[in-house]
This record gives C-alpha cells, sequence and structure tokens, in this order.
C-alpha cells in the first residue's frame, strides 16, 4: 500500500500498487512479510501531520516476518529465521547521541516507514543490525505490536523513573495501543496504575487489565500521580495530567506529535514538577520490551484487517473504534 500525496484518511490516500522488490546489500536482508501493525504515527504520516520525507511511501513500522535473503555480510541472522523490524531502521553509531546511547536522537537516522518504505507491503528491506529474533510465546500478529507500541510505551515508562524504583503511582492518559500494553508491563513491576480515558468502555477495559482506578479524564484520582505518561496528542489532555502530578513528579509525552500546547500556568510546573518527551526508541528498549513481554506474558488484544483494507484500519484508529491493537495481516 503506497502513499503518494498526504491526505485526510477519509480520502483513503493508500493505494494498492505492484513494486519491484531489489536485492539485498551487503549489509541487508529481504523480509518476507507476515503482517504489520498499525500506529497512529502511520496515521500522522498518512495524513501529513508530520512532514513527508520521502514519496512515494509504504508506511508501516511494526514488521514481523520471514528473512528470504541476506547480503554477504550478514552474520547475525539466516534464512527463514523469524524476525521483526521497529521503527529506528538505521542509526550512525557514530555521534555524540549514538556514543552515549541515544542512537533514537541520532541525526542521521532513519526510519521505518517514514525514511524509507516500510511494512505495509509483501516484502521490504531491512538493515542486519536493526531486526530483531521474536519470541516464541507470541504469534506473528500478536508479537507486531511489540515492536513499536510496546517498545516506544515501554521508552516512556523508563523516563518516568518508577521502573527503577518499582513502586510508585503511574497515571496513563489515553488508553490504546502503548498504554493497554504498559498498564500490563507496570503491574508486572509493581507499579500502582490509574488510567484516564474518554470512552467508558475503556474505563471498563482498563479495570479488565488489571488498573486500580479508571476514569474519565478531567476526573480527580484516589490520589496524586508520582508520574505520569501522555499517549493521546491533544495538549489539553497534557494540562490535565499535570493537575494531578504530585510535588516531584515527572509527565512524559508518549506522543511523536501534539496539537500546540498554548499557555501552561506556573503553579502547574511549580515544587519541582518535570516534563519530558519521549522521542523515537532504541533497539536496546526494544529487546528490553521483546524480553519483559515474554516473561511477564504481555498479550496486546488486536483486530486484524487485510492489508488491502489498510485505509479503513487507519480510519477506524482515527475515530477511536478499536480496543488495543490493529495489525496488517498480508
Amino acid at each position: 500500500m503506497v502513499l503518494y500525496e498526504p491526505s485526510p484518511i477519509e480520502k483513503k490516500p493508500l493505494k494498492l500498487s505492484d513494486i519491484d522488490v531489489r536485492e539485498p546489500g551487503d549489509n541487508e536482508v529481504l523480509i518476507k512479510i507476515k503482517c504489520c501493525g498499525v500506529c497512529r504515527t502511520d496515521l500522522h504520516i498518512v495524513e501529513g501531520e508530520l512532514e513527508p520525507i520521502k514519496l512515494p511511501l509504504i508506511p508501516g513500522h511494526q514488521v514481523v516476518g520471514i528473512i528470504k535473503e541476506v547480503g554477504k555480510n550478514v552474520d547475525n541472522v539466516s534464512v527463514g529465521d523469524r524476525v521483526g523490524v521497529a521503527w529506528i531502521y538505521w542509526a550512525c553509531g557514530e555521534c555524540k547521541y549514538c556514543r552515549r546511547g541515544l542512537e533514537n536522537l541520532c541525526d542521521k537516522a532513519l526510519f521505518t516507514g517514514y525514511s524509507v518504505d516500510g511494512g505495509y507491503a509483501e516484502y521490504m528491506i531491512a538493515h542486519k543490525d536493526f531486526v530483531y529474533k521474536m519470541p516464541k510465546t507470541h504469534d506473528d500478529c500478536h508479537t507486531a505490536p511489540l515492536l513499536c507500541a510496546g517498545a516506544v510505551g515501554y521508552r516512556a515508562l523508563k523516563l518516568t523513573g518508577l521502573v527503577e524504583r518499582r513502586e510508585g503511582v503511574l497515571g496513563l492518559f489515553g488508553f490504546g495501543a502503548s498504554a493497554h500494553l504498559i498498564l500490563q508491563a507496570a503491574k508486572y513491576l509493581g507499579l500502582k496504575v490509574y488510567v484516564f480515558t474518554h470512552s467508558p468502555w475503556k474505563i471498563e477495559h482498563a479495570y479488565r487489565l488489571g488498573a486500580d482506578w479508571a476514569g474519565k479524564t478531567e476526573e480527580n484520582p484516589p490520589e496524586k500521580l508520582d508520574a505520569a505518561i501522555v499517549y493521546a496528542p491533544v495538549s489539553w489532555v497534557f494540562i490535565e495530567a499535570l493537575k494531578k502530578l504530585d510535588k516531584g513528579g515527572r509527565v512524559v509525552l508518549g506522543e511523536i506529535y501534539m496539537t500546540p500546547i498554548e499557555k501552561i500556568d506556573y503553579k502547574l510546573i511549580w515544587y519541582e514538577r518535570e516534563i519530558k518527551t519521549t522521542a523515537n526508541v532504541t533497539r536496546k528498549d526494544v529487546q528490553e520490551f521483546l524480553e519483559l513481554a515474554e516473561k511477564a506474558n504481555i498479550q496486546p488484544e488486536i483486530k486484524i484487517y487485510d492489508l488491502v483494507d489498510a485505509n479503513e484500519a487507519l480510519s477506524d484508529l482515527k475515530h477511536g473504534k478499536i480496543k488495543g491493537q490493529i495489525v496488517l495481516k498480508i
């Protein structure tokens, strides 16, 4: 499914197209794709909220498949291996960010389904150092969401500072693909979790997955939050998170895009409250979350669409019709 020009998803901008499959380079692998998760970032790309880097473009960055061919320098994976590809497609490994373990901030980084073609397709090329062997505990369609919804959500969870402490009250604002996985992870790690969302059925869903409390975004929780993660791309939700934050607490913004933040009352960030953003993901984040998902049996709830229905899938995501994560089956 190819994006030739960004436009509202209602106009069905993704077009079914035949594309030649090239041979992998010396450090690349060719993957026959089994499935690809659908992410809100894909929607931002397709609708042009993120400025285009490459057009035409095949979106998709939660890819699971089987290696069909390898380049001559590939020695870490083999033909027939079941692997995944995540948002970070490649980083230089040499800049000051990469040297500090922050390859997610690399100025030369390439991103799957944004800088390069991704997984809304039958085949894709990936760099040998940026593929991951998949956990045996999850089938293809239940593995795909772990690669972004899980991994980027997990990076946001680590940035709260609560993972190291293994205690505290965490607020999750917005309850979709990432949040329903991170709720499971946070409970496994010993945290108390409060969920804030606009939909009654999502409140019920949060309780079913183990939330200690769940309610409307504007509601006050039973106690102040030690940290919060905002998964909703709208600024008023971020302000609501600040209102519920305890002294010395931290709000982590887990989205790649957010509507403009017009005004913050200083009293909301006084008492050493902090604001931090999540930018992309590292290979370490992906690998750690895959291992955690296997150990804690973190299972995404999914809805499967055929590849040709990618426009419909993104439309349903946009309009909040989905519980959990959408996956395109190839």
